[in-house]
């Protein structure tokens, strides 16, 4: 089974890198990661779900906004992200899009919060669509 991400040593932020068979297992590994700097994603009740859709020039850019939304949703709604699903990125005249629904709840007095994504970095950020799909970010806490 392979592993869905691993948390590598950084000086000053948290840096990962997710996995997936697929791209979009990868990205959606990516959000699990980011989300587990926060909060256990496996804690949070999957009472409902929100839809995401952003564009990138390039997968960079996506995946900076596919999980800036995290940060967005948890900061405006709140709204905590527990699980993806239904992640679909397709190749569009501009570059790419990305569709998926997140799943979680918006009662987040009911679980633990134990820190905080400021912000997702274009540093050290790598995409390699090898076997397996690997992605590797570094996010501001």
């Amino acid at each position: 089974m392979l592993e869905k991400f691993r948390f590598l040593d950084h000086t000053s932020d948290a840096k990962f890198q997710a996995y997936g068979h697929t791209l979009e297992e990868a990205f959606a590994n990516a959000a699990l990661a980011t989300v587990s700097l926060m909060w256990d994603p496996a804690e949070v009740e999957m009472k409902l779900n929100h839809s995401v859709e952003v564009q990138g020039r390039d997968l960079e850019q996506l995946l900076v906004r596919f999980l800036g939304e995290i940060i967005y949703l948890f900061e405006t709604r709140p709204f905590l992200v527990a699980a993806v699903d239904d992640l679909t990125i397709e190749k569009t005249d501009e570059g790419f899009r990305l569709q998926a629904v997140f799943r979680g709840d918006d009662q987040p007095g009911k679980y633990a919060i134990f820190g905080e994504v400021k912000a997702v970095t274009y540093n050290e950020m790598r995409i390699d669509q090898g076997c397996p799909v690997t992605v590797q970010v570094v996010v501001d806490i």
